[in-house]
């Protein structure tokens, strides 16, 4: 009886390891869409000090490369109300990113152009990182601390918000804010209207000093401009 019952035992083991085992090698073995042409950043920032657009710009890069995808031109989803490489006039965060169609790390397509992307609502589900994970936010289920404020510097139809920019993405005073919108298009309470279901223009977020107390972490939205 003791015999039998160590090799029930012992065959239990042996089927929970497998199964385990099985879905390391799925999560190890999924690889980001060769097509993909946006993400969210998985990297974090403390502040909204990018280093301006380039240094935002140079994040994306690095981020895209480390996933195989290099070979493109990466943009960050950014206004900026300064910007060197246009005399220091006002830059938009659309006139940045190239036209479309953009696709996300999952093949999931987010947007045909700029018209579209620009009319519709953030989803979790299709506004992921590079390695095509949730963001954590409001959505059911999700991780915590919230993450989902994603800093834009715009308005919702992609220009510059004045005075939302953290200087062109150079400051970390707790005097300004910066403009965010949210990834899964979810606010308070599971709020999925007006500007809680804008992915790109939601709200400020407090201090360019410190991009996590409503509900943010530094993010960005990166996308392939070429």
């Amino acid at each position: 009886m003791k015999l039998w019952i160590s090799l029930l035992a012992i065959t239990a083991a042996l089927f929970l390891a497998s199964g385990h085992r099985d879905n390391i090698v799925d999560a190890a073995s999924a690889q980001t869409s060769p097509n993909m042409s946006f993400f969210v950043t998985s990297a974090k920032h403390k502040t909204a000090n990018l280093g301006g657009l380039k240094g935002a710009d140079s994040i994306c890069q690095k981020l895209a490369a480390a996933v195989g995808l290099g070979n493109k031109t990466w943009r960050a989803y950014l206004s900026a109300e300064q910007d060197p490489d246009n005399g220091n006039k006002p830059t938009d965060a659309r006139s940045r990113i190239g036209n479309g169609p953009w696709v996300n790390a999952n093949g999931v397509a987010v947007a045909k152009d700029l018209a579209e992307l620009h009319a519709r609502k953030g989803d979790a589900t299709v506004f992921v990182d590079e390695r095509g994970q949730r963001v954590p936010g409001n959505w059911p289920g999700s991780p915590q601390p919230n993450e989902h404020d994603i800093l834009t510097g715009s308005t919702p139809e992609g220009t510059v918000m004045s005075g939302r920019t953290c200087n062109s993405w150079t400051s970390e005073s707790p005097d300004t804010p910066a403009q965010v919108g949210h990834a899964d298009g979810i606010g308070r309470s599971g709020d999925t209207s007006a500007s809680a279901a804008s992915w790109n223009s939601s709200h400020d977020n407090g201090g360019c000093n410190d991009t996590a107390p409503r509900g943010g972490a530094g993010r960005l939205y990166c996308f392939a401009a070429k």
